[in-house]
């Protein structure tokens, strides 16, 4: 064991204060620690002002939330429409013919080719 007798112990103590005290003396002022100190103290500002906002955004989507499920419920009470409308039309079609394509009425500005001919 390195200190065994009380006065061992007491130089001890005086030896850390004095490097203490030494230390303190000659420290450079401290302005790199008050630089950074301000800057963490304005970045826990932002935080906080960006978790208000966020929790106040929370708060207006959980009102929103709630309104929407209780208009979902009322209208869930609501009787269904079970009644069919149907439109007829009696009205005779005209010029109806079969055929799938429709008819133009103009006329081709070329005479027609075989389809081979391009080919």
């Amino acid at each position: 064991m390195l200190f065994t007798t009380p006065t061992q112990y007491i130089a001890l103590a005086i030896a850390l204060v004095a490097g203490w005290l030494f230390g303190l003396a000659s420290h450079p002022g401290g302005k790199k620690w008050k630089a950074r100190y301000a800057a963490e103290r304005d970045a826990h500002a932002a935080t906080s002002k960006r978790v208000t906002e966020l929790e106040r955004e929370h708060d207006t989507a959980t009102r929103r939330t709630a309104e929407l499920e209780r208009e979902n419920e009322t209208l869930r009470q609501v009787p269904a429409v079970t009644e069919e409308r149907v439109v007829r039309d009696d009205r005779p079609l005209a010029d109806r013919d079969d055929r799938i394509a429709a008819r133009s009425a103009a006329a081709p500005a070329h005479p027609p080719r075989d389809r081979e001919s391009f080919i």
